[in-house]
């Protein structure tokens, strides 16, 4: 295995490209649109009406057992992975146990919303009205939103913060222990579960709420096995009937396969892949949380592609790695049409990443690492959410490997820094094994698989909203409703550290009132949507006898992100430099600015964009100030705990909520307009970053990633013809290596042109494949709301 590798680092063996089969497939996954599936709803709501008199744990795990025994299934042409989510590919189950009030309002315009449309027929809509009855009073949104002060709600929805990620939905954003299935199969986990059972005093209060979990534990656990063997049965059916000889033996293969596994332990590497494949099917199918992600892949997954080395040829398990890429996009989920707002162009955030370091510190990286960056070039869509961990003995062919797949233009691979990713993990307590063993979660942020339940992506903070209160005296300019503390009028501050002062205060209340809607929604997920089965897979929590949301993961955290961090550098050194400094404007002047949008002010307007410092150019008076504005939010959110035992700890970036939030900040003293966009994630704004990209990491590098260890996110934009050559791909290795040495933890990069987004907008039928980054995420460009493709090209595009 060291000789393939090496000959595949030397480019001796060239990985094999997309197969006919993979074409074939990948065709006809492009000409579906997006249906709504009503199946999973009837089935769980007929569920919870058999099993009203019984605990809500083991409610939720018949449920899925029910779902599991009666759902319809189906194996497509040419498939050698299987399994499905919905009566079609792409299709989305509904999920009313969490919200089904806002799909009820909405569902006569699915089809019409401007992103993420869904198909639905006049007699979905029909079963669903006459579904969504029963579930009055019962989800956990409904919960959720009792439990919140009216402050929080007031702050809301002015957009303040949102919290209705897991408001409206399921909250995922985690990581099994794949590891342990294929290693023990899920009767491992039913035994180990009975013999937790078997020790049990059910005399004893804990112990009996113990035991209802434990059973749950089971009850999940089998319907997976049993919904396997459904695959099974389906295989053999189909290859009675089939003659095509080849395609026979498949299906025959196929059917040994579901037959074993997961129930039992894998073997070979297709056995592997379809264990992975139901597990992270089933996790889907049990809640709408999405960001459930594979994470370090190229690790569990090896020792049965060396198993299989001799088995099969490098092309065959090449094709294996393609096609389950192929089932990643298959999964789906419809948001409120707010939310594709802020998560546009269908996205599932699952994240798998490759390379980085074991847990000894010796260097990962292995065959399999140069095959999934592989197979994520030969399939060219937006799923999985490809990722490379970088440290200081990354190897240069993994690396180039990744700037070769970045050069195709998916927005992918993300790169990550071991350097400030791995202290930032120890910080938060975790042993220093698992500091190393790290994957990302969704868009960026970092957890040990297995055995983290972090709650990230857990709120939408408008860091620059809080600005906007600060000069305004806790009074949101645009109702004139009192949100926040009187903290000085505008032409009160004597001083730059009185703007300072308010926005302090300002955020301390804000953050507040964050904490209290995150610890609301955590308890409302707690007593009406526990998950048995995603439950059995995270460690501790069949020992603790806890579902994780309760506290059962070994490691528990929320993780809510600040948005706006630009905005706010760029607005807090244009008061300095301009108003208290240079005494270019007053403070009354400033003011009449932003109560009338510049209007008929544009010369004034302009002296704040060009005269004032913007953090991107590496201006330390600039960029000091953006790392401040960050830090203050940072420092208020680790204050505090949750409900579950753990610690919040903040992350910086928007997914692409920059967009929505900006439609409620007015304008800002760095000459933003009102209702534009904010700035996207850690990145520069949009333009102001006029140095080039390695003044623009060097300032992104300052902020206090180690400190944000939710996650801070840089997106950077190149034209095609800037990475055309290897001289061009080593050009941004040493971007990379800029941000990484200073201090950085992520940057991913678009390779797209201004041009192509433009004709695409114009020409949307000619790029149905068109895959671009949008945030945290990549996504069908065409797919997205227009606010969301115009952010995207107005990035600034460098070159070399």
């Amino acid at each position: 295995m060291e000789k393939l590798l090496q000959q595949i680092e030397e480019h001796v063996i060239e990985l094999p490209g997309p197969t006919p089969r993979l074409e074939r497939i990948k065709e006809r996954f492009l000409a579906v649109t997006p249906e709504i599936c009503v199946e999973r709803a009837k089935l769980i709501t007929a569920s919870y009406r058999e099993t009203e008199a019984e605990p809500i744990i083991i409610r939720r795990a018949k449920a899925l057992e029910k779902i599991l025994s009666e759902m319809t299934i189906f194996i497509q042409e040419d498939e050698l992975i299987v399994g499905n989510q919905a009566t079609k590919p792409r299709s989305s189950p509904i999920f009313p146990e969490f919200s089904c009030k806002w799909l009820e309002a909405e569902l006569d315009r699915l089809e019409k919303r401007s992103g993420d449309v869904f198909l639905i027929s006049a007699e979905k809509k029909q079963t669903l009205r006459e579904l969504f009855p029963y579930w009055e009073g019962k989800t956990s949104n409904e919960l959720a939103a009792s439990l919140m002060t009216q402050e929080a709600k007031d702050a809301q929805t002015a957009g303040v913060f949102t919290v209705g990620n897991y408001f409206f939905n399921g909250v995922g954003h985690i990581s099994v222990d794949y590891a342990k299935v294929l290693a023990k199969g899920l009767n491992g986990v039913i035994a180990e579960a009975e013999a937790e059972l078997a020790k049990l005093d059910i005399t004893n209060p804990d112990d009996h709420q113990k035991m209802h979990f434990l059973k749950a534990v089971v009850i999940a656990n089998k319907a997976v096995v049993h919904f396997a063997e459904r695959f099974a049965r389906e295989a053999e059916r189909l290859a009675a009937k089939t003659k095509e000889p080849r395609r026979k033996a498949e299906l025959e293969e196929i059917a040994r396969i579901c037959h074993k596994v997961p129930a039992q332990p894998a073997e070979t590497f297709w056995e592997a892949l379809q264990s992975f494949w139901f597990i992270q099917l089933t996790i889907q199918l049990e809640s709408n949380g999405h960001s459930i992600s594979p994470m370090r892949f190229d690790q569990y997954m090896y020792p049965y592609f060396r198993v299989s080395e001799d088995r099969m040829s490098l092309d065959d398990m090449q094709e294996l790695l393609d096609l389950l890429w192929l089932k990643f996009n298959e999964i789906n989920k419809v948001r409120d049409e707010n939310s594709t707002k802020a998560f546009g162009g269908y996205p599932m955030f699952q994240n798998l990443i490759v390379g980085g370091q074991a847990r000894d510190g010796k260097d990962a990286t292995n065959e399999l690492s140069f095959m999934c960056l592989q197979a994520s070039a030969n399939i060219k869509l937006y799923q999985p959410s490809i990722s490379i961990r970088i440290h200081e003995s990354t190897p240069e062919p993994l690396y180039m490997k990744a700037l070769e797949v970045s050069r195709v233009g998916l927005g992918m691979p993300a790169y990550y820094s071991d350097r400030i990713i791995v202290p930032a993990l120890l910080s938060r307590g975790l042993t220093r094994e698992d500091a190393r063993d790290y994957g990302i979660i969704g868009c960026v942020e970092p957890q040990v698989g297995g055995k983290t339940e972090g709650w990230h992506d857990a709120a939408f903070f408008n860091m620059a909203k809080v600005l906007e209160l600060a000069l305004n005296d806790g009074v949101d300019p645009l109702t004139g409703k009192r949100l926040g503390p009187k903290t000085g009028k505008l032409t009160s501050f004597k001083s730059f550290d009185d703007v300072m002062t308010a926005y302090r205060q300002q955020m301390e209340y804000f953050v507040r009132l964050l904490i209290v809607s995150d610890n609301a929604v955590d308890m409302a997920h707690g007593q009406r949507a526990p998950l048995p089965f995603l439950s059995s897979l995270v460690a501790d929590c069949i020992v603790k006898g806890k579902s994780l949301q309760e506290g059962g993961a070994h490691y528990n955290f929320t993780g809510p992100q600040g948005v706006g961090v630009a905005n706010v550098g760029d607005s807090l050194a244009a008061v300095k430099k301009l108003v208290f400094e240079e005494k270019a404007l007053t403070l009354a002047e400033l003011k009449e600015l932003l109560k009338t949008n510049f209007e008929g002010k544009e010369d004034l307007r302009q002296m704040l964009l060009n005269r004032a410092p913007k953090y991107g150019n590496d201006n330390d008076y600039a960029d000091e100030l953006a790392r401040e504005g960050a830090l203050i939010y940072c420092d208020q959110v680790e204050q505090y705990r949750n409900p579950r035992g753990g610690q919040f700890q903040p992350g910086l970036y928007p997914v692409s909520a920059n967009v929505p939030l900006g439609t409620v900040v007015g304008p800002l003293p760095d000459g933003r307009k009102a209702g534009t966009p904010l700035a996207d994630g850690v990145s520069p704004v949009s333009g102001r970053d006029n140095l080039g990209p390695t003044a623009a990491v060097k300032s992104v590098a300052k902020l206090d990633h180690q400190l944000a260890s939710n996650g801070t996110l840089l997106n950077q934009k190149f034209h095609p013809n800037a990475l055309k050559d290897e001289k061009g791909l080593h050009n941004l290795m040493a971007v990379t290596e800029t941000l990484f040495t200073g201090g950085g933890l992520h940057v991913q990069y678009n390779v797209v042109s201004r041009e192509t987004l433009l004709d695409a907008q114009k020409h949307p039928e000619n790029y149905r494949g068109l895959v671009v980054r949008v945030a945290g995420y990549s996504a069908f460009f065409t797919a997205l709301d227009p606010a969301l493709q115009n952010d995207i090209i107005t990035r600034t595009e460098h070159t070399f």
